[in-house]
Order: C-alpha cells, then structure tokens, then sequence
C-alpha cells in the first residue's frame, strides 16, 4: 500500500523554516533553557549556607531555681510575759546576739531573789545539822548517845545538803527564766513584719511567732536537673569545673555560685534530684521565695569545631553534611557529633574551621550537585561567596 503526500508537504517545509527563523531573530538556540540560561545538565539549586566555626562552647544544663534563706529562725518567746519593746524596725539588718525583744523582768527578779534566799536558809539549817551530827557522833563514842540518835541526826544533814542543792538550781534556773526576758537575735539576717507589737502579752512557746529572720548573705538556690544527668554533674563536679549562675528573669546581670548539696535519692514522681547552689549574695540580688533561671556549667571546650544544627543530616550511614565547594558544587561529608548547645552542634571530626555548609535546602542535594547559594535573609552566614548561575 502506498500513502501520497500531497500538497502537505511544502506546508510542512516552510513551517520548519519559519520556526528556525523566530528562534535566530530573538537570539535563543534550542540548546537554551526558557529562562534564558544556558543548562549543560540539571538547573542549581538555591541553598542557604553558613561557615564552619571554632569557638569556645560551654556544657551547661539551664533549668529554673527556687531561692532559699541560707537560714531562717521564727523567734518565739520561751516565757509568758508582757512585751515591754521592741529594739528593731521591719525590715532591718540585724547581727547575731543583737537585743530584739525585751519581756518585763521585775517578776522574774523577784523569783530570783526568792530562790536565793532559800539558798541561803537551807545552806544555814544544814550547817546546823552537820554540827548536831558531829556532837552526837562524839557521844557515841564516849556512850552517851545511842546509835540510832547519831544516824538520825547524820540522816537530817545529808537531806539537807540536798536541800541546799535542789535550791542551787532553782536559783540558776531563776537567772536562766530572766534571761528569757531578753531576746536577742538568733542568727545575722533580715527580720520580716512584726508579728506582736509592744504591750502585748505573750505566752511561752506560743504558735505565732514574734518575728521570723531570714539569712539572705549567704543564699541558697533549689533547683532540680534530670536524673539522666546526674552522672555529668558528678564527674565534674568532681574536677572542679562546675559553676553555677543565677538570674532573676528578665535581668541580665547574674550571680555566681558554687553547688554545696545534692541530695541522696532521685524523685520519682519528676525523674529529677534535687541540687541546692549557695551565693554570696552580697549585693542582695537574690531574694528568699523568688524564681531564677539557673545555668550550671559542667565545663568548657576552648576550640570546640560548631555547626548550625540545621546543617546536620542523618542518614542510613549516620551523621553528614554538604560542604560547599569552591566549584559551586556539594560534597556530602560524613561527620561524627559531640552533642547540640543552643542552637549549633559540636563536631568531634570531619570538618575544619572555615568551610561552608549548606543550612537549607538539603532535601533537593546529592553528592556533586550545583547549588546557587542564597542572598538575603535565610542566605549565607559572615560573608559566605555568592554564586551567579
């Protein structure tokens, strides 16, 4: 069978020929791409990029702290009484031994006064019996007196001697009870709201306290880390690397401490133990009951190689990146990491300060591929080269 062309054919010839006309008049070859760029394979592909740093990289855990008096004592008074004054102002600075309180002494003079004058009447009677007592011992002796008369009278002595001593310490516990008139301070710290004012009665070991003293110089700062942890904190702790910083939220400025207790057992309700760090706290930055955030710092890498995490890939061979080439053109490099800090992951080997990897745009990259690094935000970092297509 045989087909005829026909009058189509000239048609179709002087198509292909105006075709090839348009295409020398605009100045493309079919070899270019619509975008007017010459392709000799698959077009870049955009990428954001960022250098490989070396730098000092701190291992540190961030968690928030409770702040605690180093100490507090509530003062109440050990005998009932009628408060005379009161030798502070809320809120004052007060030293260990300084007087705070004085109750009204003159029935406690009194009961002092009354007990040593027992003292001294019972001191005269037995004298008197251990006088008789030698007399009727004598008698004895020379027959006169009978036996039972001579311990009779050596008996009433000895009772007495007892006497003396029961009434000894009715008198030092006369001058410890006049003690009690005067309170002084407990500890050096910072006294809180008045809770009784002058005039008052106050009884002994009354349940509401006549102040409370907290000790803000030194502080404490209650924290808790995570069990996993643990093992770090004690390792070292142990060398003699680990400091701690307190900030009250939204402050910049930080206290430095030094961790002074951890505790025995892990609670199993949060899977955290309890630490606690004391602060000299000597510009009273730090106050008891208020919440900070707590950096404790395990240790320090000087030159630690860093990477934006967002540059770390895993894979079925573990850990790579692409590093930019000075061709345009990525390198897949496998890469062994430490651990991530805020933002940037610690490399143990595989890159060296100074190259550029890719940040962004990994999902479209194979070995060897041609990238167009980025300009703008989300582009390269600290003055990485552009590439033009």
């Amino acid at each position: 069978m045989r087909f005829t062309v026909g009058p189509f054919l000239p048609w179709l010839a002087v198509a292909a020929a105006l075709t090839t006309i348009a295409c020398t008049a605009s100045g493309e070859t079919p070899a270019q791409t619509a975008g007017g760029r010459r392709e000799n394979g698959p077009p870049a592909v955009p990428v954001a990029t960022a250098k490989v740093d070396q730098k000092s990289m701190a291992m540190a855990v961030n968690v928030i702290g409770t702040v605690e008096a180093y100490s507090n004592v509530a003062v109440h008074p050990q005998i009932t009484g009628q408060l005379t004054s009161v030798d502070f102002k809320e809120g004052d600075d007060i030293r260990k031994g300084e007087i705070i309180f004085t109750l009204d002494f003159r029935p406690l003079e009194a009961a002092l006064e009354q007990a040593k004058a027992n003292l001294m009447r019972d001191m005269a009677q037995a004298a008197n019996a251990h006088s008789s007592s030698a007399r009727y011992q004598d008698l004895q002796a020379r027959g006169i007196a009978t036996k039972e008369q001579a311990d009779q009278s050596r008996t009433s002595a000895e009772a007495l001697d007892a006497t003396v001593e029961a009434d000894r310490a009715a008198v030092d516990n006369a001058k410890v009870q006049l003690q009690y008139a005067t309170i002084t301070a407990p500890i050096s710290g910072r006294t809180g709201a008045l809770q009784v004012h002058e005039g008052n009665l106050v009884r002994a070991n009354d349940a509401t306290p006549l102040v409370v003293i907290n000790q803000v110089s030194p502080i404490y700062v209650s924290f808790g880390i995570p069990e996993g942890q643990l093992p770090d904190l004690k390792r070292y702790l142990a060398q003699g690397s680990v400091h701690v910083e307190a900030a009250a939220p939204g402050e910049t400025a930080t206290s430095q401490g030094r961790i002074t207790f951890i505790d025995n057992a892990v609670d199993a309700t949060t899977g955290q133990i309890k630490v606690k760090a004391s602060f000299p706290n000597e510009d009273r930055r730090l106050w008891p009951g208020q919440f900070v955030n707590v950096t404790v710092t395990l240790k320090v890498e000087p030159n630690a190689i860093v990477v934006p995490t967002a540059a770390v890939q895993n894979g079925q061979q573990g850990n790579y990146v692409f590093v930019l080439k000075p061709d345009k053109t990525v390198e897949l490099r496998n890469i062994a990491i430490e651990r991530e800090a805020a933002g940037d992951t610690i490399v143990q080997n595989g890159l060296t300060q100074g190259e550029i990897v890719v940040t962004d745009g990994q999902l479209r990259l194979a070995a060897g591929a041609r990238v167009s690094v980025k300009s703008g935000p989300g582009g390269s970092k600290g003055g990485d080269a552009r590439a033009s297509s």
